[in-house]
């Protein structure tokens, strides 16, 4: 808010005290507009922006000249600049196209002469570009954003979702406690975390998105943050294992409408334990930190190999129990299978840390 004002004030003297021009407010609304999150974002928004304004301005300038200022001239003008409006290519700064017309009728009708009208066109397409030039200068040199903390922000939010999950089940599991209630409440806490994955995923594009054209990458400081790989392919893993989980859910909640007369008490608290196990590593990833990811890498990989041995106390049990896993009427045999690639999951997550923390 305080850059806008800066660069809003800034582009208003320019206009009002030094250019005396007679639609001054062009050049701050300009400077707020190309005020962005990031400044590559920002560069993109101008120049569409400023094409927008462009193609209105000429849109009324070729009808202003040839039919004149008047009612069925605006509604030519009208036509075609919102028609232009619907150009995908300028994204969401198409509807400026008919903003920019609407403006530039207005100035052409109160100028008197055909030298004053494409003056006064001409100036307003100048004001777009000083306060488009304002914008990206102050937003450039006055701490222009780098959101690199955002692709661990997310990771965190789409970690503790799934730790929040994986807990209640382990207590669930480890209970009996796999009422018809519970099971709808692991399959919200699994539709939270779907969410919780698209959340991670805009975080990791924002940070992404923050280092072009941004300076302070330059800066010492900042340059062990300008690689997001490691965070991609930990969300790719993660974002699976949330998928797996929703399928776990699911089957669970099958579990608990079809078994009334089975009773396989072993295996599920060995389940219970294994979730357990992968609520551990979530807990980790839900507190990363790049600065001390090399001992936070360490201790998921302590944890994974936990889990696998978690994970082979459940297909222990499920043999000794003689578990009907080939039985595709009941859930076991999904059980299992998603268990296993769970654990895939996790371990991928554990090994894609601990590679590029080792780097």
């Amino acid at each position: 808010m305080a850059k806008s004002v800066l660069a809003a004030t800034l582009a208003w003297w320019i206009a009002q005290d030094l250019l005396h021009a007679k639609s001054p407010a062009f050049a701050p609304f300009s400077a707020v507009l190309t005020m962005n999150v990031t400044i590559q974002r920002s560069v993109w928004q101008t120049l569409r922006y400023i094409a927008a304004v462009v193609l209105g301005v000429a849109v009324q300038a070729a009808i202003g000249f040839t039919a004149g200022p008047d009612l069925f001239a605006f509604v030519v003008v009208a036509a075609i600049a919102l028609a232009l409006g619907q150009w995908s290519a300028l994204g969401e700064q198409r509807s400026q196209i008919g903003t920019a017309a609407f403006f530039a009728f207005s100035t052409y009708a109160a100028a008197t002469t055909n030298d004053d009208r494409a003056l006064q066109l001409g100036q307003i397409i100048l004001l777009v570009g000083i306060g488009c030039g304002i914008g990206l200068i102050v937003n450039l040199t006055l701490a222009p954003p780098l959101r690199y903390r955002s692709a661990e922000q997310g990771l965190h939010i789409l970690a503790a979702e799934m730790e929040s999950l994986l807990d209640d089940m382990a207590d669930g599991l480890g209970s009996g406690d796999i009422d018809a209630e519970r099971a709808e409440q692991w399959r919200a806490a699994g539709e939270r975390a779907q969410f919780a994955v698209g959340q991670a995923r805009a975080g990791l594009d924002a940070a992404e998105n923050s280092l072009p054209f941004n300076p302070r990458r330059l800066l010492p400081k900042h340059r062990g943050y300008l690689t997001f790989s490691r965070y991609r392919q930990s969300l790719e893993a993660l974002e699976r294992a949330v998928y797996q989980l929703a399928s776990l859910t699911r089957s669970l909640s099958r579990w608990q409408d079809t078994e009334d007369t089975y009773s396989y008490a072993p295996v599920l608290e060995a389940y219970a334990h294994f979730a357990g196990t992968l609520r551990d590593i979530a807990h980790v990833v839900a507190e990363l930190d790049s600065d001390t990811l090399a001992e936070q890498a360490d201790e998921m990989c302590g944890l994974a190999n936990t889990a696998q041995e978690a994970l082979q106390k459940v297909l222990a049990a499920a043999r000794d129990q003689d578990l009907p896993l080939a039985n595709a009427s009941r859930p076991y045999g999904v059980l299992v299978v998603e268990a296993t690639r769970l654990m895939e999951e996790f371990q991928n997550t554990c090994d894609v840390l601990q590679d590029t923390a080792d780097e």
